[in-house]
């Protein structure tokens, strides 16, 4: 049974959420506040996170910040009553899989998470991420630990840039889909996924900056190429 930490502040609304989760076959941990949600953390060990963006003591998006600097592999959805374009941007900088504005069905986040952790799952099953240590370049990757060690740096990764960074050197040195990519790492090619990866690819551009061997290189319209020379 997959295990979720809801943090959310509306006691009414995070009751009626908890009990369809676990209607639809997820155990629930549930925190009142941001500084709760990060008490728990580590007891509940979750699956995945669900967090709503403006709680007391600590707002979502500073909880996010904490644990995935800590544990960089759980995914993370935000819940929020805004729509503004700037909290979608700050949730897609500090790595966030989802962002689900409310009001919303029930059955629509069941769904997201569930895509969520079947990309997890999958995630483990790629052929550069079965404990192995890989050279690229002057890096030393190591997916199962989500760490890209240059000898200048040591970069934690999150989940999905570890994912992102397996598929790439997958498939090194050819162009790539834009929905391609989408679709093995975001399990979706919508507008929010198609802006999450935009920040993804500059943030590993930023990673990889230490060897001028190494390069992400896009084409308008088309998609990318990851080149290891």
């Amino acid at each position: 049974m997959k295990h979720i930490l809801l943090a959310e502040d509306d006691i009414d609304y995070a009751s009626i959420l908890k009990q369809y989760l676990e209607i639809s076959g997820f155990k629930v941990t549930w925190a009142k506040d941001g500084a709760e949600a990060l008490e728990l953390y580590p007891a509940a060990k979750p699956d995945i996170c669900v967090f709503d963006v403006m709680m007391p003591k600590m707002d979502g998006f500073t909880l996010a910040e904490t644990i995935v600097g800590s544990y960089p592999e759980t995914p993370v959805v935000f819940l929020t009553a805004k729509g503004m374009k700037e909290d979608k941007i700050k949730g897609l900088k500090l790595g966030a899989d989802d962002y689900v504005v409310k009001p919303f069905e029930a059955d629509e986040l069941v769904l997201r998470i569930t895509n969520i952790l079947k990309r997890s799952q999958r995630a483990v099953a790629m052929p550069a991420e079965k404990g192995q240590t890989i050279a690229i370049g002057n890096y030393a990757f190591d997916a199962s630990n989500y760490t890209l060690v240059h000898p200048n740096i040591m970069h934690r990764l999150t989940e999905r840039e570890s994912h992102l960074i397996s598929y790439l050197f997958t498939n090194r040195n050819r162009m790539l889909k834009r929905e391609d990519i989408l679709l093995e790492v975001w399990g979706s090619d919508d507008f929010f996924s198609g802006r999450s990866m935009d920040v993804f690819i500059s943030r590993l551009r930023k990673y990889f900056a230490e060897d001028a061997s190494i390069a992400i290189t896009g084409y308008r319209g088309l998609g990318l190429e990851f080149i290891v020379k």
